[in-house]
């Protein structure tokens, strides 16, 4: 038996004679020579527990026999959630010896239409006209019309595959209530000066929720947000934890499928811009979870800084000898920064943001240049790499809240210190060692008033040294493992918070 493969709306078959009328549109329709019944079952989202069974049976355009097809109320349903403009009742068809049943959708006029299942050989008619949704699985056909329409419309186009890339988030105890709540021990340091800074004597919290290794964490810099505390780690998380009332996970984000080497908070507190080592650049808002930004990116990533003064802006470095800023407003690179270097360490932007640093790799036998580069952040010209010269890579830079030095942590075990202005001449009568760096990124941090300089080691101990007179003041034996970070708080005088490479972060008070 020889099957049509176009169906006309005129036709005078006998066995649509029975049947509701049809507008002079023609439409395709295939069908396969089988006489067996297919079933196909379809879901209603956000109602998993409720489900229409179809029992279709292939039909030719001359001769009709089999079952007819049934329609049970969660099509409609269905049909309803996913905004279907359906111009036409559902009609169901009866071949020979069966009644025809009709539902008809209110306010809509009577017409029909057509749409394919290739994979189970049945046919429906069907209008299509603005929506496109269709059951999962099936692809449906896109007019001409349409298709000239969403190619206009490329935000449209972005905005859904944000959506489509959103992170994996999973929310701790009271993670949405205490997220934005003021904590109660920071609200009478709001709007007074900072005080002296004291040293922690006391460990107040362990969280031991990292898997893997912690590579980064920094405080909220909000500081009405300021109990919030965020982590990135090796274990491809990036975590946020309520880190001031109770240590607990508030959330944990997932967008990684490699380690996540580089985690900061923007400016307003509500996103955060994370890059690993799966080469991903994702700005994620801390609320829900969506993608803002997302961006695949040529080398792996070791390092990401917001620009101070231009909040939509940031440079990220990594395993490549480009350094380069992004504008989230458009998601496209504005400048690349390109040196004879295998790898960036870390990046620190001077006051103003008109110039940045970047620490390297580049260490020879004989020459130590290129270790520490200055940047002109608008022209990408190199202004310096004649800043540090002994034969040490330094894997963290910070800048002095106050004066205009900053500091260089370096594999000699020692951090040296530097002019933030022209030249960039290094301190040669001040030299803050004790520690060990042992090939860890260590980090190194002031405190808020600028009368402490803070750093890990890696044997698990925080020194604390006296900014003006370069001695210890102190040593705490704070982890087990090499401790890689230790950040003060930015409002509370005396909270200190550090992590280490088993995956713990404690907070001292």
């Amino acid at each position: 038996m020889s099957l049509s493969l176009v169906a006309y709306d005129d036709s005078d078959s006998e066995t649509e004679t029975d049947n509701t009328e049809v507008p002079n549109t023609s439409s395709k329709r295939t069908s396969q020579p089988s006489s067996s019944v297919n079933c196909v079952q379809y879901f209603a989202p956000g109602s998993l527990g409720t489900k229409s069974t179809y029992e279709m049976q292939p039909t030719d355009n001359t001769d009709c026999s089999g079952t007819s097809t049934a329609c049970e109320d969660a099509f409609e349903h269905y049909v309803q959630i996913n905004n279907a403009d359906l111009k036409s009742p559902c009609c169901k068809r009866a071949c020979s010896g069966h009644t025809a049943l009709c539902m008809s959708y209110k306010n809509h006029e009577q017409a029909s239409s057509s749409s394919t299942n290739s994979g189970n050989g049945v046919s429906h008619k069907r209008i299509h006209k603005d929506s496109t949704t269709a059951v999962k699985g099936i692809r449906p056909y896109i007019p001409k019309r349409l298709r000239q329409e969403n190619s206009s419309m490329p935000e449209k186009k972005e905005w859904d595959q944000r959506e489509n890339s959103d992170c994996d988030v999973k929310l701790g105890i009271s993670g949405e209530q205490t997220s934005r709540k003021i904590s109660e021990l920071i609200k009478p340091y709001l709007g007074s000066k900072y005080k002296l800074t004291e040293l922690p004597k006391s460990l107040i919290f362990c969280m031991s929720k990292h898997s893997g290794p912690v590579n980064e964490i920094q405080w909220c810099p909000v500081q009405e947000q300021s109990h919030m505390l965020l982590s990135a780690s090796m274990d491809k998380t990036v975590k946020v934890w309520n880190a001031v009332d109770t240590g607990c996970c508030l959330k944990t984000y997932s967008c990684h499928s490699c380690a996540v080497r580089a985690a900061r908070w923007s400016s307003c507190g509500r996103r955060i811009l994370s890059g690993g080592f799966d080469s991903m650049l994702h700005l994620t808002d801390v609320e829900t979870g969506k993608q803002i930004f997302s961006s695949k990116n040529e080398f792996r990533i070791s390092a990401l800084k917001f620009h101070p003064t231009e909040s939509n802006i940031f440079i990220c470095g990594g395993f490549s000898p480009e350094v380069k800023s992004w504008d989230i407003r458009t998601s496209k690179v504005l400048r690349v920064y390109k040196a004879a270097v295998q790898q960036t360490l870390d990046i620190l932007f001077l006051p103003e943001g008109k110039e940045f640093l970047t620490s390297t790799d580049a260490v020879s036998r004989d020459s130590a240049d290129r270790t520490i580069i200055a940047w002109d952040f608008q022209s990408a010209a190199k202004i310096s790499n004649q800043i540090f010269h002994e034969r040490y890579t330094c894997p963290s830079l910070t800048l002095h809240p106050k004066e205009s030095v900053f500091v260089a942590q370096t594999n000699g075990n020692y951090m040296a210190l530097f002019s933030s202005q022209r030249p960039y001449r290094i301190n040669k009568k001040k030299r803050y060692e004790g520690h060990k760096v042992e090939g860890f990124a260590v980090s190194c941090e002031f405190s808020p008033d600028g009368t402490l300089l803070v750093t890990g080691s890696s044997d698990g101990k925080v020194f604390f040294y006296n900014y003006h007179t370069a001695r210890i003041i102190r040593t705490l034996s704070a982890h087990k493992e090499a401790c890689v970070s230790a950040i003060f708080h930015p409002v509370l005088p005396s909270l200190l918070a550090t992590c280490d490479w088993a995956g713990e972060v404690k907070i001292w008070q």
